[in-house]
């Protein structure tokens, strides 16, 4: 008899944790194509995990670096580096460029604020470096912020390279 009270709870244990990570990659929590545990907070939508991931963004004189959210966003464009590409100015307060393939907007909250931001615009497949404050707009996506350099984003000019930094 106690033998099988035990199988029954062991199985029940089973069932119990596998429909939590159902559960919690539905939520988009765990993103496995790229290995990165991914957590949502009612406070601000995005927590920052354990994995930081940080990019360089280089012309010929200027560098800035970003730490990006823990966004599936900021993940997919993370996932796609290194990158050469041309910047373009865009209105009058920011930068943008294209990446190959386009992001993961999934649980990805919404952009909004100072200059310094990293964006995803989703209607055109575009990434957006503010340097200027710019207010919420629909399809715009946040990926991150300048730790650095956030003053050089409007003298970016011609070919990038957008790189991981390593820890």
């Amino acid at each position: 008899m106690r033998k099988r009270i035990l199988l029954t709870f062991m199985l029940f244990a089973v069932c119990l944790l596998a429909a939590c990570f159902r559960q919690t990659f539905e939520r988009g929590e765990i993103d496995l194509n790229s290995g990165l545990q991914i957590s949502q907070s009612s406070e601000n939508g995005i927590e920052t995990g354990e994995d930081k991931m940080q990019i360089q963004i280089q012309d010929n004189a200027h560098t800035v670096v970003f730490m990006l959210n823990n966004s599936l966003a900021a993940a997919s464009l993370y996932n796609q580096l290194p990158l050469k590409i041309m910047v373009e100015n865009y209105g009058n307060n920011e930068k943008i460029f294209y990446p190959p393939t386009k992001l993961n907007i999934s649980n990805t909250p919404s952009a909004e604020g100072p200059a310094g931001t990293l964006a995803y615009f989703e209607p055109w497949g575009n990434i957006v470096m503010y340097y200027g404050s710019f207010g919420r707009y629909q399809g715009l996506y946040d990926l991150g912020t300048a730790m650095s350099g956030g003053e050089h984003i409007k003298e970016l000019t011609g070919e990038i390279s957008v790189t991981k930094i390593s820890d």
